[in-house]
């Protein structure tokens, strides 16, 4: 697979054709900072995919409560979890149109589109802290049902993760700034993008999971031999 290729690479080591004295002791940036990316976000995966395998199994026992299903439940009509889900939606291709953008050398309208990609995902942030303020106000606490612990727990690493894609950016930012090199802006932003995506697309499976109803967590669980 692609991505098993890209963390075999040693861009240090280069065939004797392309030595050279400035290759000898410069190495490839964009390769190695997509190299350490991939190595983060499968420990980001890694991460989730751990506790996922807890809440599947916590699933099951008497005392948990699906936070949706039955009409009263918070997460049977998600309006809000939609809501933010079509902010970073927005982020995400915000982002990577600012990507295209910075390729073909316009460089203001990236930055456009970077700084909608900023406003959105902050929009993404407001409204998880939006839901659990209605879930703290309508009796939904962290440990009054194991299935509201899971729920904190997801989106608040899931948001510090976005915070630390808004730490990324604003120093890809920064430097831009400093050097105002359009190619090498554009090689970062590349990376922010991608971390944007897949920041979507594990909130898509959270979204999914955390509004399943109860027979769902116990045909997962049944398929997964819980």
């Amino acid at each position: 697979m692609k991505f098993l290729t890209t963390l075999m690479e040693k861009p240090w080591l280069t065939p004797d054709s392309e030595l050279s004295p400035v290759n000898s002791i410069q190495y490839d940036q964009s390769k190695i900072g997509r190299t350490a990316l991939l190595f983060f976000l499968m420990v980001v995966t890694i991460l989730f995919l751990l506790i996922t395998v807890t809440f599947l199994s916590r699933s099951q026992y008497y005392d948990f409560q699906a936070l949706s299903g039955q009409p009263w439940l918070p997460f049977t009509q998600p309006t809000q979890l939609w809501l933010n889900t079509i902010s970073l939606i927005v982020a995400s291709l915000a982002l990577q149109f600012a990507v295209i953008f910075s390729k073909k050398m316009q460089m203001n309208t990236s930055l456009v589109f970077v700084s909608l990609a900023a406003i959105f995902s902050c929009l993404f942030i407001i409204g998880q802290l939006l839901v659990w303020q209605k879930l703290t106000n309508t009796g939904y606490f962290i440990n009054s049902n194991p299935a509201n612990s899971y729920f904190y727990l997801y989106t608040g690493l899931h948001a510090l993760h976005l915070f630390g894609g808004f730490f990324a950016l604003v120093r890809v930012l920064a430097v831009f700034i400093r050097c105002t090199d359009p190619k090498h802006f554009s090689k970062n932003l590349s990376l922010c993008a991608f971390y944007w995506h897949y920041l979507l697309l594990v909130w898509i499976l959270l979204f999914l999971l955390l509004t399943a109803t109860a027979d769902t967590y116990k045909t997962i669980a049944l398929i997964c031999g819980f």
